[in-house]
């Protein structure tokens, strides 16, 4: 059935003893009446007849449900997630109900399953018209931006499994007014928006989606007056990502900008400060300048503990960044206490459950497997890979490291059947994830390939 005959059946539901010749009469007249509307935004021609029926409809509504459909047109074409249930004021809810029966009633929207509405492309147009026209246009924007806005800030910066599917649902509207309404937000607002989505997507390792939501966070807090303190955190956040997809050469420029420019705003005790060091740090350490690494790991790791206590999360990075350091430059005997110290302070403080631990667990089981030890690195691994497909689920780049790592235990110790489904399937989420150029990536292929060819000879 066409849209503009559904909504005349909707119509006549609603009004059963209008004769087909009145209804013709009244269409004919809405015809003339939107012709100029029509011509004047640009509707194709298929959407004629749209138009005329969705005016009777629209006419039919009471200032409540039509109030509620321009909301509606506000959100993105997609699936729209509408929880009645959770607003406390009785009033408001029934009037909601109220309005969504109504709108449905007129096939002016679209019920997918419970609690999940649309609107039709055409529909969604035709009520923008009719909000751009009203006095009640910019209100309207600025509530619908004002409630994504609130949704956003749900989102974690290391969101779970249930996160993320909890969450799903509403990006596409958080993104519309990130990209359509963003005047009606405001640029401290909107700056949290953009990072909002780029830890979304960050999240599930979707680095090239979160990529240009960062970028934007840059160039909005360095073109805005008076953002001056939260340039250095957008910088960081932009640098983090670039170090997690191997392109340490940009990211360097923008992490030495922001402890600069930290230091100056903040002062040289501030905790801003510790992370720029360890973030630089880490950059450092990956492009193999490790005596420079060394000394900001240092640094970062006093400056900690003067500004927090010794027991603190952020004491236990400082240490595992440190061993890590060691580990890469086979100083073992001064990597494994600070691992061993990481490890308990992260449970501890932060419970067996965090990823925080798996990576702890992850950094000791390589220790121990450097130095010999398979049969104590092996459940650590272990422990360590369902730990973060529990946290991260089961396409996260994390996720591919771990299991590259119990891998190539597996490999080393000749259980070629137990390695190479592992190194199958890390190779297959790096691809889909990082991308087959980086880095990881190439490493992971490099071990399954190698796992490969030993395997063809035992």
């Amino acid at each position: 059935m066409s849209l503009a005959l559904e909504l005349v059946r909707g119509y006549l539901d609603k009004k059963p003893d209008v004769s087909l010749e009145t209804l013709r009469t009244r269409l004919e007249k809405k015809r003339v009446e939107q012709e100029p509307v029509v011509n004047a935004n640009s509707l194709m021609p298929s959407e004629y007849g749209v138009a005329e029926a969705f005016e009777l409809s629209w006419e039919k509504l009471d200032e409540n449900a039509q109030s509620f459909g321009c909301l509606l047109s506000l959100c993105a074409l997609a699936d729209i997630p509408l929880s009645i249930e959770t607003i406390e004021d009785g009033k408001k809810q029934e009037l909601n109900e109220k309005a969504i029966a109504d709108l449905l009633e007129l096939h002016l929207l679209q019920q997918k399953s419970q609690g999940i509405y649309r609107l039709n492309p055409e529909i969604r147009q035709l009520i923008q018209m009719k909000l751009d026209k009203s006095s009640e246009a910019d209100e309207a924007k600025t509530k619908f931006a004002a409630m994504m806005l609130e949704v956003a800030k749900l989102i974690p910066q290391q969101p779970n499994p249930e996160d993320i599917l909890n969450l799903t649902p509403h990006i596409p509207h958080i993104t519309e007014v990130a990209t359509h309404l963003s005047q009606y937000v405001g640029d401290e607002n909107l700056i949290t928006l953009f990072t909002k989505l780029a830890w979304f997507y960050q999240g599930q390792g979707l680095y090239q989606q979160a990529e240009p939501w960062l970028q934007q966070c840059v160039e909005l807090t360095q073109n805005c007056l008076g953002l001056e303190h939260i340039v250095a955190t957008s910088l960081s956040n932009l640098a983090g990502l670039y170090e997690s997809t191997g392109r340490y050469n940009e990211a360097e420029p923008l992490l030495e900008q922001a402890l600069e420019l930290r230091k100056r705003l903040l002062g040289e005790e501030h905790i801003d400060v510790a992370t720029s060091l360890s973030y630089l740090a880490l950059i450092y350490e990956s492009t193999g300048r490790y005596t420079k690494a060394e000394l900001l790991y240092q640094q970062a790791l006093e400056l900690w503990k003067r500004l927090v206590g010794e027991e603190h999360p952020h004491v236990a990075t400082s240490l595992n960044n440190l061993a890590a350091l060691y580990c890469y430059t086979r100083r073992y005997s001064e990597a494994e206490p600070l691992l061993e110290q990481a490890l308990k302070l992260r449970k501890r403080l932060l419970g067996e459950e965090h990823i925080d631990v798996a990576t702890s667990l992850n950094n000791l089981a390589q220790l121990y497997e450097s130095t010999g030890r398979h049969t104590k690195a092996e459940p650590l691994y272990q422990k360590a890979l369902e730990l973060s497909k529990r946290l991260l689920g089961d396409n996260h780049p994390d996720v591919a490291i771990s299991m590259n790592n119990l891998a190539a235990l597996y490999r080393y110790a000749r259980r070629y059947r137990k390695a190479k489904p592992l190194f199958e399937k890390a190779l297959k989420i790096c691809e889909r994830t990082l991308g087959v150029s980086h880095p990881t990536t190439m490493t992971i292929r490099e071990n399954y390939t190698s796992c490969l060819r030993e395997a063809a000879y035992h």
